[in-house]
């Protein structure tokens, strides 16, 4: 059980990073759920960030489920978050807490005695590419997690979402996004690493409306490295905005300091 434990806060932590290598007021085009075949590229991006999330603050409940494929761990965690600044996540009786701030991100564990608390400069070394908070913030808010205006890219209809590949394809990655009619948030993301046979897909299996607001309710991470697929499943429960909230956070004394390998291990 501590080593499942262990595993689960390392790969989810990982996982996102895999993720990662890879306003003027203006009229909002109208949105009623149905695809628009003569939408451009263009039309479609600049909506999506029209209807970007805008709030202070954030709070709520998470249920993660990761997997292996040999394993499975799940737990519900508190989250909070103030746009731009901070996401903080706690284990019951804060067991297990997460603290990630645009220069930190730093975890510790009480089952094991241990902790992490670096910047995102190992991870970006680790995956090639620059590493960031906002990147993190955009996949749990249902966002592009590359910023979509500064490519161009083909559109096309596919399983009733639109659909954008880049008009050049790159090198080392390939990407892909879909995005949702109805309020014209991503539906799929991914990216992939032909030569080095990893690929991560963030699928956002659907929205849910709150104070107006539309928010993810299941969000599915799955991230595959040669043979190794890891799924890390989220599903955001009692969400509310914009709430005074504070972010408790201090490493206990006498932990071990957690020291990542490039294998990840």
């Amino acid at each position: 059980m501590m080593h499942s434990t262990k595993q689960f806060i390392k790969y989810a932590i990982l996982s996102i990073g895999f993720l990662l290598v890879f306003s003027c007021k203006t009229n909002k085009i109208v949105i009623d759920g149905g695809i628009n075949e003569n939408l451009s590229a263009k039309a479609i991006i600049k909506t999506h960030y029209q209807n970007h999330l805008d709030f202070k603050t954030l709070s709520g409940k998470v249920k993660i489920n990761y997997s292996d494929g040999e394993s499975s761990q799940g737990v519900s965690v508190s989250l909070r978050m103030q746009k731009d600044k901070a996401i903080w996540m706690s284990a019951p009786l804060g067991m297990v807490k997460v603290y990630i701030t645009p220069n930190r991100v730093s975890f510790y564990n009480k089952l094991q005695n241990e902790y992490f608390d670096g910047n995102f400069s190992y991870l970006s070394n680790l995956l090639g590419t620059e590493l960031n908070f906002e990147k993190v913030q955009d996949l749990l808010l249902g966002q592009a997690i590359f910023d979509l205006r500064k490519e161009k890219y083909n559109a096309s209809i596919a399983d009733k979402n639109y659909q954008l590949k880049p008009r050049k394809a790159g090198e080392l990655f390939k990407t892909l996004f879909t995005i949702e009619p109805t309020n014209f948030k991503i539906a799929t993301q991914q990216l992939s690493q032909p030569l080095k046979k990893r690929v991560l897909e963030i699928d956002y299996k659907n929205y849910q409306k709150i104070e107006n607001k539309v928010f993810p309710n299941t969000v599915v991470i799955t991230a595959i490295d040669k043979e190794i697929t890891n799924t890390i499943n989220l599903e955001y429960r009692n969400m509310e905005f914009n709430r005074n909230l504070n972010f408790p956070y201090k490493i206990p004394k006498g932990f071990d300091e957690i020291v990542l390998k490039n294998n990840g291990k």
